[in-house]
């Protein structure tokens, strides 16, 4: 944008006026640029006068020029007040100027009309028709719409909505292990993956291993680890390891999000299995040696082909504390649990059908 000081200013003379080139669009349209004070110059002003005294004669009252120019600075100053609103480098026409005016005057009347607040009632009401996979996009409608769903009453009649007798559900998510309060918010989500043909179809659709558990467990904690024996097709029996991880963020800032949530709900959205993991590793052989890594951070999860090329061979290293950002896992330390040959790596979230939960939920 070139400064103030280099802009050119145009230049009147008297003698250049006519009658044919002076008239009151071109003070109307004038550019600020070349009057920015809101004055007409001394120059134009002389040239007014003379084509005035022109034009009425020389008998011309000097308090008709007057009156001319006191009119001609009243439309430049009008000029300059609509045009402040513009760039003078950009090129705008009219319908510019009116847009801009209506975009402006909508704003204005945006920020001075006051919304109206609905009772949690209503919003109450209104939650008994909303789908699953939209109670998100509800709750952040406004807060009633938020404290409704933090409610007891609205998960169990999300649950009722949509139970089947004849659906195959764990013990703990039939409606006698429903009425209690405590994860209640919890059961109901595990139950509609059950119930609930789109999110049914969901898990059926997800990996069993997908592309990103490498980077999705990297300096997660291990919370528990255990080890049991599975009967499949094969004569002798599989073996299947069980590595349930928590993410750190969640470990040391879990109860942060019951600190804006009223206290009464606090049982309902209890749930000691949130932001949990699950991986599950079938091997075909019983692994004698496994070092304890319960309480220890997952730093390098790889899994590469097996010996006899024909399974899978996976490599887990365990450190004390979690790896710092933008530093390199050194080679040497750490505790290493190595699987070969595996059958199978899954890798299941907390919603999971197949989840083993808490006793508490």
């Amino acid at each position: 944008m070139p400064k103030k000081g280099n802009r050119k200013r145009l230049k009147f003379r008297a003698g250049d006026v006519c009658s044919e080139s002076v008239t009151v669009a071109d003070y109307a349209n004038a550019d600020p640029a070349v009057v920015k004070s809101g004055r007409v110059k001394k120059a134009v002003a002389n040239a007014v006068e003379k084509e005035v005294k022109l034009l009425c004669g020389l008998e011309a009252s000097q308090g008709a020029v007057q009156e001319v120019l006191s009119s001609a600075v009243s439309v430049t100053e009008d000029a300059l007040e609509s045009s402040d609103d513009l760039d003078p480098e950009e090129d705008g026409g009219n319908e510019t100027k009116v847009a801009r005016k209506k975009k402006n005057k909508r704003r204005k009347e945006s920020e001075s009309s006051e919304g109206g607040e609905y009772p949690v009632d209503i919003w109450l009401v209104l939650s008994s028709y909303i789908r699953p996979e939209d109670v998100c996009r509800f709750s952040l409608i406004c807060r009633n719409a938020w404290t409704v769903t933090c409610t007891a009453a609205f998960w169990t009649r999300l649950y009722r909505r949509h139970y089947n007798i004849d659906a195959d559900l764990p013990f703990r998510l039939q409606p006698d292990s429903i009425d209690r309060m405590r994860c209640l918010r919890a059961c109901v989500i595990r139950s509609l993956f059950h119930l609930y043909e789109p999110f049914s179809l969901r898990v059926s659709k997800i990996p069993a291993l997908p592309e990103s558990t490498p980077t999705t467990l990297l300096n997660s904690k291990c919370l528990l680890f255990g080890v049991k024996k599975v009967s499949g097709t094969r004569p002798e029996a599989m073996w299947e390891f069980n590595f349930k991880f928590i993410k750190q963020e969640h470990s040391k800032n879990g109860s942060a999000k019951f600190l804006c949530m009223p206290r009464q709900y606090e049982d309902v959205h209890t749930n000691p299995d949130s932001d949990c993991y699950l991986l599950q590793v079938t091997t075909l052989n019983f692994i004698d040696f496994t070092p304890g890594v319960m309480g220890m951070t997952l730093t390098l999860f790889t899994i590469n082909v097996s010996t006899d090329m024909r399974h899978h061979r996976v490599r887990l290293v365990f450190q004390d504390s979690p790896l710092q950002r933008g530093r390199k896992r050194g080679e040497q330390g750490g505790t290493q649990v190595v699987l070969d040959p595996v059958h199978s790596v899954r890798l299941m979230d907390w919603w999971h059908p197949q989840y083993p939960s808490s006793p508490c939920t």
